[in-house]
C-alpha cells in the first residue's frame, strides 16, 4: 500500500470534518467519512490505479483525489481550510466536543482554540448556554488537559510508519531505531535513528522528499522535522560501538539510570561508546555483551521501564515475552459486512497468507444500529464461511461477533444465538460517561456472561481523541479472572488496549489475554506487532496469551470442543 493511500484519506477526512462544522449534508459528510476508510484500507497504491476502482469513491470523489494527488490538495478543500480557522479545527479534537458545538462556540461567542475554551469555562461565559452545564464543562476541561499533554505526540503507527519510511531511504552499512519507538510505548514525541556509514549519509538525509525542516546539521547528528510534523535526530555511531549506542539510546533513562549505577559500584563506565574499566573496553559491539558483561540476562527493549527488570535480569528470573512469531491467529477482526472495507474472502485469503492456524470473522451485532446487522445476514455470512473452510485446510476458521455491551452490562444477541457463535468478543461501544460504579458493574456483568469470551478494547480510548473510561479495574480484572474471560489488547495503534500498565495489572489477577488486529481491512492485519509490543511490555508470555495456544487448547478456552 502506497502512502499516497494515508495522505488522501487523511485529506477527504478533513474535508469531511470542515464540511461538517460549516453545515453540511450528513448524508455527504458519510459517504466521504466511508471513502476516507476504504482508500486508506485499499490495498494497492492510488497513485497507480484509477481511484473509481476502490468501491465507495463515486466520480465527484475521484476526482478531488486526483488534484489531490497532483498538487497535494484540491479547491474545495482549501476554501474549507480558510472558513474554518486552525484553532477552530483543534477545537474539535478535544474529547467529547463534536464539529457542530465547536462551530456554534466559535459563532456564539468567538472561541478560536482550546485554550481560548478553558479560558471561557474558567470564566463563566458558557453558563446558561444550552448543552453546556457543569458536567459538560468539567468534561471538557479534562479532554483539553489531554489534547495537551499529547502535545506534539503521535500514536506508535504514526512514528513506525514514518521510522520505516526513513530506514528505507538511507543507504547505510547498519541502519536502525532505538528510542522510545523501539522500547513500542503507545506514544512518540520523537524518533531516534543509529546509523552505521559515511558522513555523506547526514547529506543525502537532508535531501530526502520527508524533510520539511532542518533543525540542526553536523557530521554525526541531524535534527529534521517530516512533512508529517515529527522530529527525527540521524546519528552515526562506529561499528564497534553499535551495542552500547543503541543500548544507550534505547533508553528509558530510568533503567539505564540504574545500570550505571552498577557499573559505578564496580569502577566501570557504561557510555554510548561501550562499557569500559578505565581505557579497557569490556563490551560495545551488541546489546547481549553489555548486559552479559553486567551478569544480567539480555533485556528486551520493550521491558526497560524500571519496572523490576533489572532485578530479575540479575537473578535470571526474566520471562521470555511473547513474540509476533508465537501469535497462531487472529479472533477480532470485520469485514464489509459491517464497518469493514475488504470481503469476507479477501480477509480469510490474506490469514492465510500469514500462515495462521486459525482465524476469526467477529462483524458487529446489531445494536451498533448504523451497521445494520440481522439474523439473516449473519446466518448469510457463517454458511459462506462454512463453504469457505474447504478452500484452508490448514486454517480452522471461527464464525464470531463483537457484541456491544448496553449500560447495563447485556449484550445484543440472546443466549439461543451466542451459542451458535466460535467466539464472542464483547466491547463497549457507546456511554462513556457512566460514573465508575456504573462502569465497572458493566464490565462485571458481562465477564459473568457465560456466553462472553473475550472483552474488546477493555478501555475505549482512542488515542488523542477519546480519555479512557473509568472503572475500577482491579475488580474488573479479578472478575475476568474467576469468570475465565480473556482480555483484548487491541492492536490498533490508535486504541493500544489494553495500556501495557493495566495489562500487567491483569496478569497478576491471572487474567489470560487475546492480541487482536481489529481489523477493518486487509492492510491492518500488519498491526499485530503493535499489539505484540505492548504484551511485551506487560510482560506477558505465551501461556498468558490465548491466541498463541494450539487450535485444541484454545477451542477448549472458547468451550468449543
Amino acid at each position: 500500500m502506497g502512502r499516497a493511500n494515508d495522505d488522501a484519506a487523511a485529506a477527504l477526512e478533513e474535508y469531511a470534518d470542515l464540511f461538517a462544522m460549516s453545515g453540511g449534508d450528513a448524508f455527504r459528510v458519510r459517504s466521504y467519512q466511508k471513502a476516507a476508510k476504504a482508500i486508506a484500507g485499499y490495498p494497492g497504491d492510488i497513485s497507480r490505479v484509477n481511484v473509481r476502482e476502490v468501491p465507495g469513491v463515486g466520480e465527484a470523489i475521484a476526482k478531488k483525489v486526483e488534484e489531490f494527488l497532483q498538487r497535494g490538495s484540491f479547491h474545495q478543500l482549501d476554501d474549507l481550510r480558510i472558513q474554518v480557522p486552525e484553532g477552530v479545527r483543534r477545537l474539535t479534537r478535544v474529547a467529547t466536543l463534536g464539529p457542530k458545538k465547536a462551530v456554534f462556540l466559535y459563532r456564539e461567542l468567538g472561541i478560536d482554540s482550546p485554550e481560548a475554551l478553558a479560558e471561557a469555562i474558567r470564566e463563566g461565559r458558557l453558563a446558561g448556554l444550552k448543552g453546556f452545564g457543569a458536567k459538560t464543562e468539567e468534561n471538557l476541561l479534562k479532554g483539553i488537559e489531554q489534547l495537551q499533554q499529547a502535545g506534539e505526540r503521535v500514536h506508535l503507527g504514526v512514528a513506525m510508519d514514518v521510522a520505516e519510511q526513513i530506514i528505507a531511504s538511507l543507504p547505510a552499512e547498519k541502519i536502525a531505531y532505538a528510542g522510545s519507538l523501539r522500547r513500542m510505548k503507545d506514544t512518540i514525541g520523537d524518533i531516534d535513528i543509529l546509523a552505521v556509514g559515511p558522513e555523506t549519509l547526514m547529506e543525502e538525509f537532508k535531501r530526502q522528499p520527508y524533510v520539511a525542516e532542518v533543525i540542526a546539521s553536523g557530521n554525526l547528528k541531524t535534527s529534521i522535522r517530516t512533512t508529517r510534523g515529527l522530529q527525527v535526530d540521524l546519528r552515526l555511531v562506529p561499528a564497534e560501538s553499535w551495542g552500547a549506542a543503541m543500548q544507550y539510546f534505547t533508553g528509558s533513562k530510568e533503567h539505564n539510570v540504574l545500570l550505571r549505577e552498577m557499573c559505578v559500584k564496580r569502577g566501570w563506565k557504561l557510555s554510548e561508546y561501550g562499557l569500559f574499566e578505565g581505557e579497557t573496553v569490556i563490551a560495545s559491539k551488541t546489546e547481549e555483551e553489555i548486559y552479559a558483561a553486567l551478569g544480567m540476562q539480555w533485556v528486551p527493549p520493550e521491558m526497560r521501564e524500571d519496572g523490576g527488570e533489572v532485578r530479575a535480569a540479575l537473578r535470571g528470573e526474566l520471562p521470555e515475552p511473547v513474540t509476533l512469531g508465537d501469535l497462531k491467529g487472529d479472533l477480532h477482526t470485520h469485514t464489509n459486512l459491517t464497518d469493514g472495507i475488504a470481503t469476507l474472502e479477501e480477509m480469510v485469503e490474506a490469514a492465510a497468507g500469514r500462515g495462521y492456524a486459525y482465524y476469526a470473522v467477529t462483524d458487529h451485532a446489531p445494536n451498533l444500529f448504523m451497521q445494520r446487522m440481522t439474523h439473516e445476514k449473519m446466518l448469510e455470512q457463517r454458511a459462506r464461511l462454512h463453504r469457505l473452510q474447504d478452500e484452508y485446510p490448514h486454517m480452522r476458521l471461527l464464525h464470531g461477533t463483537e457484541l456491544n455491551i448496553a449500560p447495563d452490562g447485556t449484550v445484543d444477541w440472546p443466549a439461543e444465538i451466542l451459542q451458535g457463535f466460535d467466539i464472542c468478543v464483547a466491547s463497549v461501544h457507546s456511554h462513556f460517561t457512566q460514573s465508575r460504579d456504573e462502569m465497572t458493574r458493566r464490565f462485571i456483568t458481562a465477564c459473568e456472561n457465560p456466553d462472553v469470551h473475550v472483552i474488546g478494547h477493555p478501555t475505549t480510548r482512542k488515542i488523542g481523541k477519546r480519555p479512557p473510561v473509568d472503572a475500577d479495574w482491579e475488580a474488573v480484572f479479578a472478575a475476568a479472572a474467576r469468570t475465565n474471560t480473556a482480555l483484548e489488547i487491541d492492536a490498533y495503534p490508535d486504541r493500544a488496549d489494553l495500556p501495557p500498565d493495566l495489562a500487567r495489572l491483569a496478569r497478576h489477577h491471572g487474567v489470560k489475554f487475546s492480541i487482536d488486529s481489529d481489523s477493518h481491512a486487509v492492510p491492518h492485519l500488519d498491526n499485530m506487532r503493535f499489539g505484540v509490543g505492548i504484551a511485551r511490555r506487560a510482560w506477558l508470555t505465551t501461556d498468558d496469551v490465548i491466541n498463541t495456544w494450539p487450535l485444541d487448547r484454545l477451542l477448549t478456552f472458547l468451550g468449543r470442543t
